[in-house]
Parts: C-alpha cells; sequence; structure tokens
C-alpha cells in the first residue's frame, strides 16, 4: 500500500514538473521566437523594466531552455533556482504594482510558479528523468 502511495505521488510530481516545464517552454518560446528578443525587450522597456534587452535574453532563455529541461528532468534543483529568480524578477519589476489576482497582471501567477518550482525542486526526481537516470548510473558504478 505505501509502495502504491509513494509511486503514485512520483508520478503526479513527474507530471507537475513536465507541466511547469511546458509552461516555462512556451512563455519562453513567446519572448524569444514568437515576438522575439527585440520586441520582448521593447516592452520589458515599456513597463519599466530594468536593462530591458539584458532582462529579455535572460527571461527568454531561461524560460525557453529552463522549460525543456524541466520536462526532461535534467538539473530539476538548478533549473528552478534561474526560474524563480526568474519570477521574482517578473513579480517586483511588473507584476507587484497591479495586486495579486493574474487576471489584473497582478502576482498570482509567478506566485503559483514559484510553489510548484519549490515543489519540484525540494523532492528526489523519479526514473522518469535524466536526474534520476544519472543518479542510478552513478550509485550503480560505486557498487
Amino acid at each position: 500500500m505505501l509502495k502504491k502511495l509513494v509511486a503514485t505521488q512520483f508520478t503526479l510530481l513527474t507530471l507537475a514538473r513536465v507541466i511547469l516545464g511546458i509552461t516555462f517552454f512556451a512563455h519562453g518560446w513567446q519572448k524569444v521566437v514568437t515576438n522575439g528578443l527585440g520586441a520582448t525587450a521593447t516592452g520589458f522597456e515599456k513597463t519599466g523594466v530594468p536593462a530591458p534587452t539584458l532582462s529579455a535574453w535572460f527571461a527568454g532563455l531561461a524560460e525557453l531552455l529552463g522549460g525543456a529541461l524541466l520536462i526532461v528532468g535534467l538539473a530539476v534543483p538548478l533549473v528552478a533556482l534561474v526560474l524563480i529568480i526568474d519570477m521574482l524578477g517578473a513579480i517586483f519589476t511588473v507584476h507587484i504594482d497591479n495586486g495579486f489576482f493574474a487576471q489584473g497582471g497582478g502576482i498570482e501567477l509567478p506566485l503559483v510558479l514559484i510553489a510548484g518550482l519549490l515543489a519540484v525542486a525540494a523532492v528526489p526526481q523519479t526514473s522518469l528523468g535524466v536526474d534520476a537516470l544519472v543518479l542510478k548510473k552513478k550509485l550503480e558504478g560505486a557498487k
């Protein structure tokens, strides 16, 4: 019974990690490819984001590459940290003056994304991720 519960929890954790990855990847794709980094930087400048070109590059690449890495489960704690920094930047440069709710451009969505990142970074990854496969090979090699 306990084994089945743990297996279910790991499956749900994997699903959460992949959903977060898809979400970040889509937002990164939008910044880098759909809009382009130039247009993203212009939008950042209009909203008062400091160093808008550098910020656009950081946010776009962090979200695009970080999202992809979350999907495959590679370097999850490090990726989560980078994306949390990205979301804190979004909160304090764009969302904080808009209140709480996402509907009004508030801090709700970045906070929820941070919560998800904390959750997936806090626990060991399952066998459905590259991190777990690397760890498994290291443990087998140590025997």
